[in-house]
């Protein structure tokens, strides 16, 4: 079922245009600030008698304290162990009882929560939300538990697994030269474990308040009333004093990296090439977003097609930007257009090089033709309008989120398909040649499990 305000309809006609967008999306939406600096975004939608109810902290791992990697995810989880009225996973049973479904992440420039839930129940949800904003139980026991929860989950998910951190957790380390950009995020297990309760006490004073954060509802809500809610129970919150943000730029980037992971029980070997991405928001930083496209999304890619269908080197060629951990609207700092595979061992990595450098440089040597720019934009037209539908509506809240946390401008949703439509065949080139150039680039391989060594058979003699 389409949200009823998923109007635009894709009008396909002749060539030299393949597509003509006749309307486009309009997100509905009500902005407003509480005195306490707490932003919030409320947008109605009656398709479902349901509402998704987020909450998005500006802080994420990109900014957590030195010498205290894995931090910010580590927050994550003691959101959960209790607060002033609800005890250990209490929030969780909570939102279950009430036939909800809930997450929460962390990525490099937030840490979100989020609830689907009937619409009769946000009301709920939100005190349940202000309530761990207001007084989050942290304790000895918590965080202690925590940590080993945290270290087993780096344990399991990247150190005992064949790729565990390919390319998502490598790569930025690899490709970054400032250390807020390149430091384990997951978390380096001896930081983790020198975490002191009154540096969990500092972190969440500080970042965990509603100067710092968003709060999104979105679908069958009363605005109305779903503001005065909000009111009530976050209004009494205290701002913190937030600290000056780091310096989080990246230098221009003048020679080619390379770099290898080892992962020896990786059964076949692996590639990555990361390409730093034009500033968010920019106008190359949208015709980036339909080179990703034009390379690397469906299989009518050019990478797909030339390594996969016409080479047979792989079976598939992944990535995007910012692709692992979101989408290229919800970061706010340095990210990059990333491509990676795996592939047999009788394919060296410099062969594939080979042919990906080809389809790139048809990109850097002339601008594509009008035909081609189309099929991308109306792709990217695709991907936005399933965003809307993503989990239930969850897509469409996160950009809302993600636009007012970082550009205090909820709106700016509703400006995507228009900066899309303004790139041309030249502004296509003239990212490519700026951003797709080698020395803007690291490729990072994963060399495979080795074979075992062959055991020589004793010979015959005669």
């Amino acid at each position: 079922m389409r949200h009823r305000f998923l109007v635009a309809a894709l009008a396909f006609v002749a060539a030299p245009s393949l597509a003509i967008a006749t309307e486009t999306l309009k997100v509905p939406f009500e902005y407003h600030k509480l005195e306490n600096g707490l932003k919030v975004v409320l947008s109605k939608d009656t398709t479902a008698p349901t509402a998704t109810v987020t909450v998005y902290y500006n802080i994420g791992f990109r900014i957590e304290p030195k010498g205290r990697t894995g931090f910010a995810h580590l927050f994550e989880h003691l959101m959960f162990q209790g607060s002033n009225n609800l005890g250990k996973m209490e929030f969780v049973k909570l939102i279950q009882k009430n036939g909800g479904v809930m997450n929460g992440s962390t990525r490099f420039d937030f840490t979100n929560y989020y609830q689907v839930v009937p619409a009769n129940t946000v009301e709920t949800v939100l005190w349940a939300e202000a309530d761990r904003m207001k007084g989050l139980a942290i304790d000895k026991d918590n965080l202690l538990n925590q940590q080993g929860v945290v270290k087993n989950e780096v344990k399991v998910n990247v150190l005992n697994q064949p790729y565990g951190g390919f390319p998502w957790l490598d790569m930025p380390m690899a490709a970054n030269t400032n250390w807020y950009n390149a430091h384990n995020f997951y978390g380096d297990l001896a930081e983790l474990d020198a975490a002191t309760l009154e540096d969990a006490k500092k972190f969440f004073a500080t970042y965990y308040a509603p100067n710092n954060a968003v709060v999104v509802v979105s679908g069958d809500i009363d605005t109305a009333k779903t503001l005065a809610w909000i009111k009530k129970y976050y209004g009494p919150i205290k701002a913190s004093a937030l600290p000056p943000r780091p310096d989080i730029s990246e230098p221009r980037q003048e020679q080619e990296k390379r770099g290898v992971k080892e992962y020896l029980e990786a059964p076949r070997p692996a590639i990555a090439v990361s390409y730093h991405a034009p500033r968010r928001m920019t106008a190359e930083y949208f015709a980036m977003g339909l080179i990703d496209q034009i390379l690397l999304q469906g299989k009518d890619s050019r990478l797909y097609q030339a390594l996969v269908q016409e080479k047979g080197y792989t079976d598939d060629v992944m990535g995007g930007i910012n692709a692992d951990l979101g989408n290229l609207f919800d970061i706010n700092g340095p990210t990059a257009l990333q491509a990676y595979l795996f592939h047999d061992k009788s394919t060296s990595a410099t062969t594939i090089l080979d042919a990906f450098d080809a389809e790139v440089e048809k990109l850097r040597a002339a601008p594509i033709d009008q035909a081609a720019l189309d099929l991308a934009k109306v792709k990217a037209r695709s991907w936005l309008y399933a965003q809307m539908e993503d989990f239930y509506g969850f897509g469409k809240a996160n950009l809302l989120a993600s636009f007012a946390l970082f550009d205090d401008d909820p709106g700016k949703i509703n400006s995507i398909e228009a900066e899309f439509a303004k790139v041309t065949p030249e502004l296509i080139q003239k990212t490519a040649q700026e951003y797709l150039r080698k020395t803007n680039r690291t490729i990072l391989t994963v060399p495979g499990k080795p074979e075992p060594p062959k055991v020589q058979k004793p010979g015959v003699g005669l």
